[in-house]
């Protein structure tokens, strides 16, 4: 399996959830604009129910300008949700999410409560700079490594809004292997979960289709092989990632490749798009299905056994 990854806490962390959405008006989501779908939790949207929710798409400057336009009129129009581009360093754009709180949960002139908000987001998204911007002091603990948010938090804004953050929350279960992938090629997970080679090798496939022109400039390269297993070459030739013997050595150009990618020296880049996700999706189905038909086979046969 791709991610063996799912902390203790993460599971209390999801109970806590589940508990604090009885008493909150609505629910922050914070996305890695990266990866808009594969940064959503898939149980959260059944857990709010009909309480509003805003979809924040941090790291907005790392992604494809284009798709992340594309990403929010897809998510506003198949879930119902309001969404916000933000990047870490724009403090006035985040300061925008206190504004959009306010006009999606008015509040009654006879309301003496504030906005009860629940902010939460997978590891290393963001969600601790924002909180910060918002408070306008430090609050939240930041840092570059997944999961340093262990403990829910009541964090009272002074402006009629109250934020309850949640640790970043990773489920345990990623059906869609592809999501595994670019969550762990975004720094999602830690590095210590995955096979850096692996990962290396599904990113290369991917931008050889999307970003060919990206890969020629960063690597000084002419003509692009056809195969991620070749390009892996190429950057190790290029890198002077070699061993004795004239060998590449794979791990060191992987960790090069992710590492540029993060960065966006590579240049802004998104991983997924919405018709190919689409597409994912109805595999998924499939799969399902088929798991489903063979659960209920072997169902059957016990009790005939019997």
């Amino acid at each position: 399996m791709l991610i063996q990854w799912f902390p203790g806490h993460m599971h209390k962390a999801s109970k806590e959830i589940k508990a604090s959405l009885e008493h909150v008006d609505l629910m922050i989501e914070i996305l890695d604009a990266r990866i808009p779908f594969s940064s959503q939790n898939p149980a959260l949207a059944k857990l709010r129910g009909d309480k509003p929710c805003i979809k924040v798409l941090s790291k907005c400057d790392l992604a494809d300008e284009k798709l992340t336009l594309e990403w929010q009129a897809y998510l506003e129009r198949e879930q119902g949700v309001k969404t916000l581009a933000v990047a870490m360093g724009q403090p006035e754009k985040i300061k925008q999410l206190t504004a959009l709180c306010h006009k999606l949960v008015p509040r009654l002139e006879s309301r003496s409560k504030p906005l009860h908000a629940l902010i939460t987001g997978i590891p290393n998204v963001g969600k601790s700079t924002i909180i910060n911007i918002l408070a306008g002091r430090t609050i939240a603990k930041t840092g570059d490594e997944p999961a340093v948010t262990k403990y829910q938090q009541r964090i009272d804004l002074g402006n009629g809004l109250v934020l309850f953050d949640t640790p970043g929350v990773l489920w345990g279960n990623i059906e869609n292997k592809n999501s595994g992938y670019r969550l762990a090629a975004s720094g999602a997970i830690k590095d210590t979960a995955f096979t850096h080679e692996n990962v290396a090798s599904f990113v290369a496939e991917y931008l050889l289709q999307h970003y060919p022109d990206l890969l020629k400039a960063r690597f000084q390269i002419n003509v692009l092989p056809e195969s991620e297993s070749e390009l892996m070459n190429v950057i190790g030739k290029k890198r002077g990632c070699l061993r004795s013997g004239g060998r590449i050595e794979l791990d060191k150009v992987a960790k090069i490749l992710i590492g540029e990618l993060r960065s966006a020296t590579l240049g802004r880049i998104t991983l997924e798009t919405p018709e190919n996700v689409e597409i994912e999706l109805a595999e998924l189905e499939i799969i399902r299905a088929e798991k489903a038909a063979k659960k209920l086979a072997r169902e059957q046969s016990k009790k005939r056994g019997h």
